[in-house]
């Protein structure tokens, strides 16, 4: 809900109230947002301002009191007083960059209209969602700003976007244009952000805000492992269930910039959108430029009262299409099992193992085209090889398919190599600076998506692939990042805005894409997380994580995304032990049961497994199944425990749940481990309950000599059959339990093992061990 009284701005949520207020002057000042309350006073929260402190500028001459460096504020500009981060900077023909934009008129209007400017952006029905447009004038120039306020009031989420408009009669540059702007009164605030790099993404760091600058920011050309988009201001103390926390995201896929900055007065000003650095648009008379969307939610509740909204907001407003709520096959991922050494029997003999496994997609990863044998050639040249591929992907695919299998395949398809048709043909399609030597990543260049001849191409080019064959899933992989920005499609001028024309290209090619095969499963990918975003999820509801698939890394990253993103977009794989990216050994349950918290899918060499081994995937791909939708759509919660990590996932009728606890390193002597649960009805009544698994009698080395009859060598041939023969059973948790009781009082689970001894009432909880826990309501 939206209204205007008397200058009073009133943008209401379901809980949440965002207000600012008109003042005489034309400025807009921020007042408040927070938790919704009745009767919002603007002259009790209006900032007093009778005298110019020292050192300080006044507005005016006939406005000397008003300083603007300490009012919170919608919007800002260079001057005028402001001496903190501005909202934009433009320089008009004369030289001049002091912009004083003010009050004009508002519209608030039910709904919302679709970006004509080529960015993705939230969706909503009328009923969904309120549109407030408030257009301010440049009171020395005839530059007009249009702030556009998106009020979601289910999900509790509020977008902000901007569009300059030039009325004059010459071009000016814009130097920064950011998408939103918060300035908070006087208060002790932390920032969150999560960062990283390749392989090792989404590492949560908190930071004080004192009296420097805090900056979230990427120059690589996309939005980054090296720092998402997202990130929180909260409370020093905010905790996972207590305390307020604002959060913010962008709808875009390029550099992106974020800061918090406290001024002298003690006031915070938050700013997110695209990165100044290396930014400048000249905007021709009569042209607009608009900022992408920036997301932006509060809770007091924490940060599990963020990450509710932010799910709530990603699912029904962001992800869109076929796929938006149907159920994530289970996929088998041909790259850790064979890399770029593939040909058509091994494909179809994977694809055999894995129908017989209960997966139900079969995806083709890279070395199928060209003359890929590597990752230093023939990127670009998007043909089959017809010596790994004699019948092409056609009659690979109608070979998969005829299994019961669905049928994938990975591209590249804004990247070329040197060694490549395309590159020969077309070498002023790539981008690199005329005359100098370019710095290359994985051997691969990046086409000009600035130019929209290459779009073309790409376009054309993917529309005859995705045709090839009876293709339902398409991972879209993109593994290098930007570093000589040059175009040679643009002129000398506008290179200052080739960044964010090659992200306008890229969104013109999936717009296309997508639309034309609505019914393809799209994956993004970017060397893992390195372009996870709300702008690659407007086209593609699902992203590839990361190229870690170790379980124990996949904690953080998967907890680190879990903040801003639901479950549902995360791709997760199980992969083979020791793991390919860290050499670590780990539980094939453990590897299992991490992989559940997001899209469950199968990366190593199927057939390399021993029999037993093939049946506990039959029993995983069979209970993930049952689980699925849990798994899937269910709201996840992050339950704070000092000794393992805790997941659970409730269905929307909380009638169905699961919790995953997780154990890093086993410390000796801990037989205890009481688990509480989140987000169930209190006073529904559940079955609670794990799977018992076997226990290998490796497990105990030759500690089994102390049971059994006859001496076993650990690591012998003895050991190997005894094991392959003999299991120790584990242990069973289950209990009639209510939803309050399961929340409040918990559960103490069975003794862990101490050294002392091992029955099926011990459980057996080493290094990177874990449990599933499974609720279900009863009548």
């Amino acid at each position: 809900m939206i209204r205007e009284e008397n200058g009073l701005f009133v943008l209401r949520t379901d809980h949440t109230q965002y207000l600012f207020y008109r003042r005489e002057t034309g400025h807009l000042e921020h007042l408040y947002y927070g938790d919704r309350y009745d009767g919002p006073s603007p002259e009790a929260m209006c900032e007093k301002q009778a005298f110019l402190p020292g050192s300080a500028i006044g507005y005016s001459p006939e406005i000397s009191a008003l300083n603007l460096e300490n009012l919170c504020l919608e919007m800002s500009a260079h001057g005028k007083g402001d001496l903190r981060e501005p909202f934009l900077v433009v320089t008009t023909a004369d030289g001049s960059r002091t912009r004083d934009f003010l009050y004009e008129s508002h519209e608030i209007t039910p709904g919302r209209d679709a970006d004509p400017s080529g960015l993705p952006g939230s969706y909503g029905t009328a009923d969904e969602v309120d549109t407030l447009a408030v257009i301010l004038k440049d009171a020395a120039s005839d530059l007009s700003l249009v702030l556009r306020y998106h009020v979601y009031a289910h999900c509790d989420v509020i977008t902000r976007s901007a569009e300059l408009v030039n009325g004059c009669t010459e071009p000016v540059r814009v130097s920064r244009f950011l998408s939103t702007q918060l300035d908070l009164p006087d208060g002790e605030y932390a920032m969150t952000t999560f960062t990283g790099a390749w392989a090792r993404e989404m590492h949560r760091d908190t930071q004080q805000i004192s009296g420097a600058k805090l900056v979230n920011s990427t120059v690589a050309g996309v939005s980054s492992n090296r720092c998402n988009p997202f990130f929180m201001i909260h409370g020093r103390d905010t905790g996972e269930t207590h305390g307020d926390c604002f959060a913010f995201n962008l709808v875009y896929s390029g550099n992106h910039y974020s800061v918090a900055e406290r001024n002298p007065y003690g006031k915070v000003r938050i700013l997110s959108g695209i990165n100044p650095e290396g930014f400048e648009w000249t905007l021709r008379p009569g042209e607009r430029f608009r900022s992408p969307e920036a997301i932006m939610a509060f809770s007091s509740s924490g940060f599990s009262g963020i990450s509710a909204a932010m799910h709530e907001f990603v699912r029904h407003h962001i992800v869109r299409g076929a796929w938006q709520w149907k159920e994530r096959p289970i996929l088998f991922n041909s790259w850790e099992a064979s890399y770029f050494d593939i040909h058509e029997s091994l494909l179809v003999r994977l694809a055999k193992k894995a129908k017989s496994l209960g997966i139900e997609l079969f995806v083709l990863d890279d070395g199928w085209f060209g003359k890929r044998d590597g990752d230093t050639s023939s990127l670009g040249d998007w043909v089959e090889n017809r010596k790994k591929l004699p019948a092409g992907l056609r009659g690979l695919s109608k070979k998969i398919t005829a299994l019961g299998l669905s049928f994938g395949i990975w591209v590249e398809p804004e990247m070329v190599n040197e060694d490549s048709d395309l590159y020969r043909s077309h070498p002023e399609w790539v981008v690199q600076v005329p005359g100098r030597p370019h710095s290359e990543g994985r051997n691969q260049r990046i086409l000009d998506l600035a130019n929209p001849e290459v779009q073309d191409f790409i376009i054309t080019t993917m529309r005859r692939v995705f045709s090839s064959g009876e293709i339902s899933y398409v991972k879209w992989d993109m593994n290098r990042v930007f570093s000589d920005w040059y175009s040679p499609h643009l002129a000398p001028e506008d290179q200052g805005g080739f960044l964010h024309r090659y992200v306008l290209g890229l969104y013109r090619v999936l717009e296309t894409l997508t639309g034309e095969f609505p019914h393809i499963l799209f994956e993004a990918c970017a060397s893992g997380g390195n372009r996870f975003d709300l702008g690659m999820l407007c086209y593609m509801p699902q992203i590839w994580a990361s190229d870690n698939t170790d379980a124990v890394s996949r904690l953080d990253i998967q907890e680190g995304y879990s903040y801003g993103y639901p479950p549902s977009v995360m791709g997760a794989h199980v992969s083979g032990s020791p793991n390919h990216q860290t050499l670590r050994r780990t539980p094939a349950e453990s590897r299992y049961h991490v992989a559940t918290f997001g899209l469950l899918g199968y990366e190593c060499n199927l057939l390399d497994f021993p029999a037993g081994r093939q049946d506990a995937i039959r029993n995983e791909t069979e209970r993930y199944k049952q689980w699925r939708s849990v798994f899937q759509f269910g709201a996840l919660y992050r339950i704070p425990h000092h000794r393992v990590r805790v997941w659970m996932t409730v269905s929307a009728d909380r009638k169905r749940a699961v919790m995953g606890i997780f154990q890093i390193l086993v410390q000796a002597n801990q037989p205890d481990l009481r688990i509480r649960g989140c987000g169930l009805d209190p006073a529904m009544r559940y079955r609670f309950y794990n799977i018992p698994a076997g226990v290998s009698i490796k497990e105990f080395g030759d500690l089994i000599n102390t049971q059994a009859p006859v001496h076993i060598r650990d690591g012998s041939l003895v050991q190997d059959l005894a094991a392959k023969f003999y299991k120790l059973s584990g242990e069973q948790e289950e209990y009639l339990l209510t939803g309050d009781q399961i929340m409040k009082g918990g559960i103490s689970l069975k003794q862990a093992f101490i050294g002392m001894g091992h029955t099926d009432e011990v459980r057996l909880f080493q290094d990177f061990a874990s449990r599933l826990y499974y609720m279900e309501a009863v009548e």
